[in-house]
């Protein structure tokens, strides 16, 4: 088997540097395993930095212009697609993660005796934290607005309909697996056209997954699988973090886009008027309570000019 690795840099010259060195370091038995690092135009001068790291293993791609996350990738996919001899996976990990186990070997391995399983999802963890959760259902009017309200009774009451699925799940299928350390079969990603370059940063995975699993395939989280992430190394926002934070612009857009592509127009909008009314009554409970809203800093002004004005035919406008 082949595994080609891609690692899409951004700002994080040591961290990208200690993930690929984790996948170096490790024997991954038969399996031929190949890296490539994209350097987004890192402002800091990363390419000078991962320089080094070049080699007959190691590819980097020093790019003029700040890809995103998804053409980043596909930048290198194009790539291997025109190679005589292609990989068999491509195995996608953050810049900030690094391999705990031999979780390219165990990946690799789960998909070659899997044929109907086109991406497999590892095992996060966060140093001092533990396990993260990694595994999802895809989003809908339902499980928004029960994020949005984040309220106890609502909560229990939907927790089998939730986006997130517990962080020590056994392996099982999934809807789609977090896009920090995920391997996929290099053919599909082929098949359904590698990443909508439409998305900057945030959902891209969500709607790969989704057009794997439309394509009929099957999508798993692999528990034996893992790996250790930095969350939020790269775009200062995590989901761990304790204090409320703004959300950058591009995530707001990338909801919009991906619910818009997804469900149409209608469908899009009616998520966003639960997801406003969740968030309000979230608001009041929390004051109510003494406690700090759940909802990201500047939510409301943010979520209407980035993502209900585009789905009303209106220009955003954006802040960053």
């Amino acid at each position: 088997m082949r595994v080609s690795v891609i690692v899409v840099n951004y700002g994080t010259a040591a961290l990208t540097r200690a993930a690929v060195e984790s996948v170096l370091s490790r024997d991954h038995g038969e399996i031929s395993v190949d890296i490539h690092v994209v350097d987004n135009a890192s402002p800091q001068g990363d390419a000078a930095q991962l320089a080094d790291l070049q080699s007959d293993r190691v590819t980097i791609y020093p790019e003029k212009e700040n890809h995103g996350f998804g053409r980043g990738n596909n930048l290198v996919l194009d790539k291997l697609a025109a190679q005589v001899s292609k990989p068999d996976f491509v195995f996608l990990l953050n810049p900030d993660a690094r391999l705990r186990n031999n979780a390219l070997e165990r990946m690799a391995t789960f998909l070659q005796k899997q044929p109907k399983v086109a991406a497999v999802g590892a095992r996060i963890t966060k140093p001092g934290i533990g396990a993260r959760v990694a595994a999802f259902r895809f989003p809908n009017l339902v499980n928004e607005f029960s994020g949005a309200i984040s309220f106890g009774p609502v909560d229990r009451l939907l927790r089998n309909k939730s986006v997130t699925i517990p962080a020590d799940s056994a392996t099982q299928a999934v809807d789609w697996v977090a896009g920090a350390a995920v391997m996929i079969r290099f053919d599909v990603l082929q098949a359904v056209g590698g990443f909508d370059p439409a998305f900057f940063l945030y959902y891209e995975e969500v709607d790969l997954m989704r057009r794997i699993k439309d394509a009929g395939h099957e999508i798993w989280f692999l528990a034996e699988a893992e790996v250790e992430h930095e969350e939020g190394a790269a775009t200062k926002v995590s989901s761990s973090a304790p204090e409320r934070r703004r959300k950058p612009s591009y995530w707001y857009w990338s909801w919009q886009y991906y619910f818009r592509k997804t469900h149409g127009r209608a469908y899009a909008l009616a998520t966003a008027g639960l997801m406003v009314a969740g968030a309000m009554c979230n608001h009041i409970i929390a004051r109510i309570r003494g406690r700090q809203p759940s909802a990201p800093l500047r939510f409301f002004g943010d979520f209407w000019a980035m993502a209900i004005r585009p789905l009303l035919g209106l220009k955003a406008r954006g802040y960053d």
